[in-house]
């Protein structure tokens, strides 16, 4: 990068000898999804210096320390010259340890303000974070949205953020965002306030604009038994399992699910935007994460990269997957400890990591959709090709996931091959995924006012309790009997009694009506292929 006429921005040469110079900025640190507005105290003292003249403090990272060779080289070659005398940067609060290179530009500015490259003596009135280049530029960071919500939240009215993360940061109110290519433009925009222009962007009309068209439920042919149990898992917020032979559309179905989802409202994309900004996933050039989530790990995935870790911890699949879908193909694939690692997040909808030094927790609501193979070759009840697995090898190959587990799983829906015919039909029976999206809205909206009228701090049925069940789930003479007769005749477990309550209730909604008929626990009661099958 070049910067014209470099001569012009020589610091000016003080008296070190006699003179001694603190100057402070502000910059933000992100622990888990919220950041924390640092105070960079940079102190020169008269003391000449050898070789390392800057010493960071505050219990700085190994990035953090690694900054003076970034800073100094960068002010060099935009033309600063600054003298070889000891520099003392404290990082404040000093307990909290500070973490990634976003430190480097604060810092940079906290050394030209002491040296009096910069006309003010102080910058109480703004947060800066960025990563200094070796020419001076300015790179992205993590975080910027919480950075901007921290800022917003302490009152300060300026952030100093890189271009590539302006968007983000942008999306916040009340806070000027200003963009920077360079370290030159910093100096710029704090001597004279000019160059650079407070970004401004319309966050209703960016939410609305990446609201992307899903694939759609039209374009799957035949399977209409699970276009049924996915829109009944989509009305009221079910964990869904889909079992069936290689090639039968599982992860087709699966992939379909985000577009019959009701959309983002404006807290819902913030608070997952947050998430993927801090984990380093957010698209740019979007700013706002404005369609629901699609996570789909392989199956050789960690426990950490599920579920989030680190030394410092990230999120993880299970908290990139907040407010959407989080679709495990192959279920019995993963490693056991893998997938024991849900059970927290899908009870609470949320992770909690602990380290010796904090606790984190992320938040991790989201919809498991899951798929597997009925048994080790695939084939178990398929008419196309004969399973040459014995039932042992079936049952130790389903028992790969455990009952805890299982448990938290409402629906199991047999996926079959879809024969000739179906798939060389136009279809035109099969409906769209708008279609089916106004009736998931629809059923939405019935469970809302209903938890709301009884003061009911949850938003679906699938998180009713065991005393929203008794309340809103109640059967008459038919249904009580149906129910009865299921558990008895089919060896249904006692987890599956309140799983067929909950899918019962929401298939209730989908029809609008307000009382669960045996109609609707006969179909509930179809939907658990798993505990009349294996695990009975």
């Amino acid at each position: 990068m070049h910067f014209s006429n470099p001569s012009s921005c020589r610091i000016v040469h003080r008296n070190w000898k006699d003179s001694k110079m603190l100057f402070k900025t502000q910059s933000a640190a992100v622990y888990g999804i919220d950041a924390s507005i640092i105070e960079v105290e940079v102190d020169v003292s008269a003391m000449r210096a050898q070789d390392d003249n800057f010493q960071p403090v505050g219990l700085p990272d190994a990035a953090v320390r690694e900054s003076r060779q970034r800073i100094r080289a960068a002010l060099r070659n935009c033309g600063y010259e600054v003298p070889q005398t000891l520099i003392t940067i404290n990082l404040a609060p000093a307990d909290i340890k500070k973490e990634g290179s976003g430190f480097d530009l604060p810092m940079a500015m906290g050394i030209l303000g002491a040296y009096g490259g910069l006309v003010k003596k102080e910058l109480p009135e703004y947060v800066m974070v960025g990563e200094l280049s070796l020419d001076g530029g300015v790179r992205g960071v993590r975080g910027a949205l919480p950075i901007a919500i921290a800022a917003r939240t302490r009152k300060i009215p300026n952030l100093i953020v890189p271009e590539v993360n302006a968007r983000e940061a942008a999306v916040v109110s009340d806070v000027n965002v200003y963009p920077v290519k360079s370290l030159i433009d910093v100096v710029n925009l704090l001597n004279s306030g000019n160059g650079v222009s407070p970004l401004k962007v319309d966050a209703e009309r960016m939410l609305s604009s990446e609201q992307k068209v899903a694939a759609d439920f039209k374009e799957v042919r035949g399977q209409f038994t699970a276009k049924r149990a996915l829109e009944i898992a989509c009305a009221g917020g079910h964990n869904i399992l889909m079992i069936g032979p290689p090639g039968s559309g599982k992860t087709m179905l699966a992939k379909r699910i985000p577009g019959i989802l009701p959309p983002l409202t404006f807290e819902e994309a913030l608070e997952t935007t947050k998430i993927h900004s801090v984990a380093g996933v957010l698209d740019a050039a979007a700013g706002l994460v404005g369609a629901r989530p699609f996570r789909s790990p392989h199956h050789t995935i960690s426990d950490a990269g599920l579920i989030g870790g680190g030394m410092i911890p990230r999120p993880g699949e299970v908290s990139l997957a907040h407010n959407g879908v989080l679709f495990l193909d192959e279920l019995p694939e993963f490693p056991r400890n893998v997938l024991e690692v849900m059970r927290q997040p899908l009870e609470d909808g949320s992770v909690s990591i602990a380290r010796a030094a904090m606790s984190l927790t992320f938040p991790a609501r989201f919809m498991l959709a899951a798929a597997m193979n009925p048994c080790p070759c695939g084939y178990h009840g398929s008419g196309q090709r004969e399973c040459q697995c014995t039932h042992p090898m079936i049952q130790r190959y389903v028992a790969k996931i455990s009952g805890p587990l299982m448990d938290r799983i409402d629906i199991h829906i047999d996926v079959p091959a879809v024969n000739y015919k179906e798939l060389r039909s136009s279809d035109s029976k099969s409906e769209s995924s708008a279609q089916i999206r106004e009736r998931v809205l629809r059923t939405r909206e019935v469970q809302l006012n209903r938890f709301a009228a009884g003061g009911e701090r949850i938003y679906s049925n699938a998180q009713m309790g065991t005393r929203e069940i008794r309340t809103y789930c109640e059967l008459g003479s038919e249904s009580e009997r149906m129910l009865e007769r299921a558990m008895q005749q089919q060896g249904l477990s006692a987890r599956a009694h309140d799983r067929i309550l909950k899918v019962a209730r929401t298939i209730a909604d989908i029809e609008g009506n307000p009382q669960i008929e045996g109609k609707h626990i006969a179909e509930a009661i179809q939907y658990r292929t798993l505990d009349r099958t294996y695990w009975a």
